[in-house]
């Protein structure tokens, strides 16, 4: 699981053994069931989390009691509220397991320790965060521009894996529509 989390990082920057020793230090191992909360909206938001195997979702609920699927998160992704993580504030999301998953957590304390011991890992946590500013934006130019059919077909060419494990009531809410929507267009 650690060689796991160390290739991951590698892929962007390079670590020594010693170096990846202070890292996996920092990581507490967990194991979550499906349907089980990582966080809850309200709650204090603890940990950013690596994902070793499985599958969460990250929801927004609004005034209403309308769930809205602002992500997905599976093996290699990083997810959390970040706002709150960062901010220590409570959660605005929730975060979900969609299946029965392991993930590494890192809590905001130890993420700062490891970017001041090892500033080559804030590099990598940076790059990190590009990737996803660029996938949210990409996003939202999708939602404001295309069809739902031309959005289907979009995250099928991105993520083939994704769309083959979530539930077509989760993909409507993740791509805007209804699952009703969704059936007839018979996807």
């Amino acid at each position: 699981m650690l060689g796991q989390l160390r290739a991951h990082i590698e892929k962007i920057i390079p670590v020594s053994d010693d170096e990846f020793e202070f890292i996996a230090s920092c990581f507490t191992y967990k194991k979550y069931k499906k349907h089980q909360f990582l966080i809850q909206e309200g709650e204090l938001v603890l940990y950013n989390y690596f994902v070793l195997k499985g599958l969460l979702k990250l929801v927004y609920t609004d005034e209403a009691g309308k769930e809205h699927i602002v992500g997905f998160a599976m093996e290699d992704w990083w997810e959390t509220d970040f706002p709150a993580y960062y901010q220590q504030a409570a959660a605005t999301m929730s975060l979900e397991c969609v299946e029965s998953t392991e993930l590494l957590c890192l809590q905001l304390e130890d993420y700062k320790k490891l970017c001041a011991r090892l500033p080559k890992l804030e590099h990598f946590f940076l790059e990190k965060a590009y990737m996803g500013f660029i996938a949210a934006q990409q996003r939202t130019i999708s939602m404001m521009t295309t069809g739902i059919k031309e959005r289907y077909d979009q995250l099928v060419k991105k993520y083939p894996s994704l769309v083959q494990r979530v539930p077509k009531s989760l993909l409507a809410s993740y791509l805007g529509v209804s699952r009703e929507t969704l059936s007839r267009l018979s996807l």
